[in-house]
Order: structure tokens, then C-alpha cells, then sequence
């Protein structure tokens, strides 16, 4: 669970938090079993994901790919036995859950948040005269009262 995962305090039985093994009885909230390999896990998806966040196109792909691993880390919990040493990470049913709704909840973010309303363009090719008429992006003449409505409405500037 990252950083909350390295607190004394918030992560009770501290002392018994192991590098990687199913034994470790160290639980963020009381709730989490994680292990130091288990934070460094959650601390890295973190820096990746704020490095990744300066583009649209990279944060969509983070968000689609990294939900798609947490996914595959709740089938992995379920899957396993989690006594035995294939449980090294280690995860316990609570670590399932939040796996399966980060998973869900970060594509659904990149599928749902990056999304275009229109198919006439995007607010970075803009092209406008200066009455604020759209020019070549939208099309020249002999379009309905709705395609230029639509048009403008996509490429006004923000206020």
C-alpha cells in the first residue's frame, strides 16, 4: 500500500513486516497484509503514475494497462492458496478487493475520462478566425446549423 504500508501506527504489528513472504502479519489500517516487496510494488504504480500523467495519451494507456495488471493480481489472490509460498507478495481477501476496484476503477478511468465528445477535432487544432467562426477544422461552407454549433461548441476556449 505504498508509504502507509512503511508507518508505524497506521501499519499494525509493524515488527513482524517481512520482505516478501505470506507470513508477514504487518496490515496497513488493520485491514492489508502487505510486506515490504508489497509497498515497493504499490510505491512504484505511484511514481509511474505520476510520471505518466503529463500526456493524456500515456495517463490513458497507465490507467488501461495498470488496471489490467491489478486485475490479474486479484485473479492471482484468488487463485492462490493464500498459506503457501506462491503467496509472496503476499495478499489476503481485503488486498483481492482492492486489487479487483483499482482494476476496474482505472480502466474505467481511461476508457471513460480521456474520451472525445465529437469526432471534428480536439481543443489542440483549433482553428477559429477572429469572430470566432470555426475555419477549415469544421468545414468551409454548405454545412447544417448543427455541425457548426457542434463545432464551436468543441472548440471554444476555456474561460
Amino acid at each position: 500500500m505504498g508509504i502507509l504500508g512503511f508507518i508505524p501506527g497506521v501499519t499494525t504489528h509493524y515488527g513482524s513486516m517481512e520482505f516478501a513472504a505470506h507470513h508477514s502479519g504487518a496490515k496497513p489500517l488493520n485491514i492489508f497484509q502487505v510486506s515490504v516487496l508489497h509497498n515497493i510494488v504499490h510505491l512504484l504504480f505511484g511514481i509511474a503514475g505520476l510520471a505518466l500523467a503529463r500526456a493524456i495519451p500515456t495517463a490513458r494507456n497507465y490507467l488501461v494497462v495498470g488496471g489490467a495488471v491489478y486485475l490479474v493480481l486479484w485473479l492471482y489472490g484468488l487463485i492462490i492458496d493464500v498459506g503457501s509460498n506462491a503467496n509472496f507478495v503476499p495478499v489476503n481477501n481485503a488486498d483481492n478487493w482492492l486489487h479487483f476496484f483499482l482494476g476496474i476503477g482505472m480502466i474505467g478511468a481511461g476508457f471513460f475520462l480521456t474520451r472525445t465528445t465529437s469526432g471534428v477535432g480536439t481543443t489542440r487544432s483549433r482553428t477559429h478566425s477572429a469572430a470566432g467562426v470555426p475555419g477549415r477544422l469544421c468545414g468551409d461552407a454548405g454545412r447544417p446549423a448543427q455541425h457548426w454549433a457542434a463545432c464551436v461548441s468543441v472548440h471554444r476556449r476555456p474561460r
